[in-house]
């Protein structure tokens, strides 16, 4: 538990370098996809955790290995709306970095990766969205340290 748990802190610490020093000079929709690709693993590593937490207090038998199976253990065994819009998030970005994309305004400041998702939705991923998604993760990683620890952790 307490593992997972700090890879997902690693990855988080990863993703602020990506977004803070190598996105800002290197304006590139790969550097954007794979800071995406980093804030799903962090997500990952925080389901671990939490799942792992939920084990050691008995309220699940087994951790499943699919990804799809984990979360869903997950909204039933942690029946709560804020969880559940951290699973959206994950899902939305799992959808986008699998998605086709096409590249706009590479190299410059209002660079963005436009993926087409679910039927056609397109999603515009661009530095300001990022930059929610990042801090939504950040705030996904001390939701998962309350639940663990009962109180924010340092």
């Amino acid at each position: 538990m307490k593992e997972a748990l700090d890879n997902a802190i690693k990855e988080i610490k990863r993703v602020d370098h990506l977004f803070y020093v190598s996105l800002k000079y290197t304006r590139t929709v790969d550097m954007m996809k794979h800071m995406v690709e980093r804030l799903i693993s962090t997500f990952s590593f925080g389901i671990e955790s939490l799942l792992k937490h939920a084990k050691e207090e008995k309220k699940i038998d087994e951790i499943p290995a699919n990804e799809g199976l984990r979360w869903k253990l997950l909204m039933e065994t942690f029946p709560n709306e804020e969880l559940k819009n951290y699973i959206n998030l994950y899902l939305r970005l799992r959808k986008v970095i699998r998605a086709k994309y096409t590249k706009r305004e590479e190299f410059r400041r209002h660079v963005t990766m436009t993926a087409t998702i679910d039927n056609g939705k397109i999603v515009e991923v661009n530095i300001d969205s990022l930059k929610e998604d990042y801090e939504k993760t950040k705030n996904f990683i001390k939701f998962v340290r309350t639940i663990i620890y009962g109180e924010e952790k340092v």
